[in-house]
């Protein structure tokens, strides 16, 4: 069995480490006890461990802070590290509802927010001309209600929930432009909106939210300040190791620990693009998938398209380089 990093409670013996804890192919998520909420930093250890996420102390306290104080999070670091997991397992480990906004240039209020149903009103008012002047002055004070109204990931997160608040993820900021960050300042400040049609919005208690950004460009300070902060990064070896164990179990002991000194290797090197995590645990199970059992030039040449996704990388790794990163990784395992 592989030795826990430092720092690891006992009951995170078979999680994944969450740090860096992208689901593997296939997994699930137990929901936890509805709206339960930690008394202590090891008790939400103890919490995501039980959903397969090995976290270590500085991101459990930077949860709990946000938990206690009601602040949101923001999670920066590479792609594959595990930060859009947090959320996940945070919502099933707190039985909470986990509501995602994903991010996309151009991405603007009405789909982030709010949209009014207007081929229904539509309906409405074609029926009520139909029906006559008393139907059309009756939809005039409806027409822009609730029922009418086509609530988004930011609106439905303002919304009460018999669960508790749920968990609002706002996943990759930094694909998004400036003017959406301060578009966000108000939820994230006041956790309000303000819709002309009815007025201002606000949630019976604060989402939980976590902010995500692989930091293709920086977020602006003033969403930076409202936030509590923590980096992502990638594991040690001893914890990826873990993770790969928990997450990918059937991947054998010698050759896990195998793959885990090759990707060290890789991530050692000059590349445009180092693997994650993810790709730690996609190449596990790819190596299972092939029989495998131990690492072997020729099968790591034919599934390096795993790890890699740069061509140029491929043509760097592939071939005598290959070879000696597989020499070394058998030594190690």
């Amino acid at each position: 069995m592989t030795a826990l990093p430092p720092g690891v409670p006992a009951a995170a013996a078979n999680a994944s480490s969450g740090s860096s804890t992208p689901p593997a192919s296939g997994s699930s998520l137990t929901p936890g006890p509805s709206g339960a909420t930690p008394a202590s930093v090891d008790e939400l250890l103890a919490l995501l461990a039980g959903q397969r996420y090995l976290a270590d102390t500085s991101l459990g306290t930077v949860l709990y802070l946000g938990l206690r104080l009601g602040k949101p999070i923001l999670l920066e670091g590479e792609a594959g590290v595990g930060k859009t997991e947090v959320a996940k397992v945070l919502a099933a480990a707190l039985g909470r509802r986990l509501i995602r906004l994903q991010c996309y240039e151009g991405l603007d209020v009405s789909s982030a927010l709010y949209e009014w149903d207007f081929a229904r009103q539509m309906l409405e008012i074609r029926l009520a001309d139909a029906a006559g002047p008393v139907e059309r002055a009756a939809l005039a004070t409806t027409l822009y209600s609730e029922r009418f109204l086509l609530r988004r990931p930011l609106l439905d997160a303002l919304t009460a929930d018999p669960a508790g608040a749920p968990v609002l993820l706002i996943d990759e900021l930094d694909r998004t432009d400036e003017p959406f960050e301060a578009f966000l300042l108000e939820i994230l400040s006041d956790f309000q909106v303000s819709i002309p049609e009815l007025g201002t919005v606000r949630a019976p208690a604060p989402p939980i939210v976590i902010l995500t950004s692989n930091r293709t460009r920086e977020i602006h300070d003033a969403l930076k300040r409202r936030c509590l902060y923590h980096w992502i990064d990638y594991p040690d070896a001893a914890r990826e190791l873990a993770i790969l164990a928990a997450r990918a179990p059937d991947v054998p002991a010698r050759l896990a620990a195998q793959i885990v000194a090759f990707v060290h290797k890789l991530r050692a090197t000059d590349l445009f693009k180092l693997p994650g995590v993810a790709e730690t645990l996609d190449w596990g199970q790819a190596l299972v998938a092939l029989g495998s059992v131990e690492l072997d030039p020729a099968t790591v040449n034919a599934t390096l398209g795993v790890l890699l996704k740069y061509q140029d990388d491929l043509a760097r790794i592939t071939g005598p380089t290959a070879h000696a990163m597989v020499d070394a990784a058998r030594g190690a395992g």
